[in-house]
């Protein structure tokens, strides 16, 4: 009688391709594990890279400009906080005493919503009136400053527009509102930012239509002149070669 799957011989046969089932399953959770923590490793550095916020550098006479889409009737607060360039430690130091920042802040009609000058660190705040593109302007006051001269400066800035503007937590404490109060009130300006935004975009595709259709007309009209131009052409050069064969008497 024959035995098959069973004896010495048949056990020994068999380890061999069970441990290298284990060794490669173990490889393979090996690099999914490696594959994971080189993920979260990402993710660590992506959160690192979005908790410092945005900054630039500006020289002693540098304007930066930055535009910002707002809708009609809706308070921005800028928070800034300047940084000046220790040569000796070679590292960016809080700003002396005398440093300021101006800021310039102006509307799509390039009208000035905001002119004014600040410190080294602080917010500004203003209220849009007409939607569209806002140009929000910082330079600083280094001419009154030599220690400033030929020097950089590190400009962090956090701009919030809308309800994200507002500090619920000292709205709740000035208010005396309970959590569910607070939590109905952020509710409804979020709402009313949402209606703001919807109108915002709305404006802008009235606005996008009446360019196109515009467009349209100019492209008909500068059909139009072409044809015109081109028979206007013809017919001259018709009357010329008849002219000419007249006077050569070829016809």
């Amino acid at each position: 009688m024959r035995h098959t799957g069973s004896g010495p011989n048949a056990t020994h046969a068999r380890q061999p391709e069970t441990s290298g089932c284990a060794v490669a399953v173990g490889a393979v959770c090996d690099k999914m594990a490696a594959t994971q923590w080189l993920r979260w490793l990402v993710l660590l550095r992506c959160g690192a890279a979005l908790c410092a916020g945005l900054y630039f550098h500006i020289g002693e006479t540098e304007k930066k400009c930055f535009i910002e889409e707002i809708p009609d009737e809706t308070m921005v607060i800028g928070n800034y906080k300047t940084l000046m360039y220790d040569k000796q430690r070679e590292d960016y130091l809080p700003s002396p005493q005398g440093l300021g920042m101006f800021v310039e802040v102006k509307d799509p009609e390039e009208k000035v919503v905001l002119s004014r000058q600040y410190a080294s660190e602080g917010r500004f705040t203003f209220t849009s009136h007409i939607p569209g593109e806002h140009q929000i302007c910082l330079h600083s006051n280094s001419t009154k400053l030599s220690l400033f001269a030929s020097g950089m400066l590190r400009v962090h800035l956090d701009i919030q527009v809308g309800e994200h503007a507002n500090d619920y937590e000292q709205i709740a404490a000035k208010d005396k509102l309970s959590e569910l109060q607070l939590r109905v009130r952020q509710l409804i300006e979020q709402a009313e930012q949402i209606q703001k935004e919807q109108n915002y975009q709305r404006y802008r595709e009235e606005r996008f239509r009446g360019t196109s259709e515009s467009t349209n007309q100019r492209v008909l009209w500068w059909s139009i002149v072409q044809t015109l131009i081109l028979i206007l052409t013809g017919i001259w050069q018709m009357r010329h070669l008849k002219s000419f064969f007249e006077a050569k008497k070829l016809v």
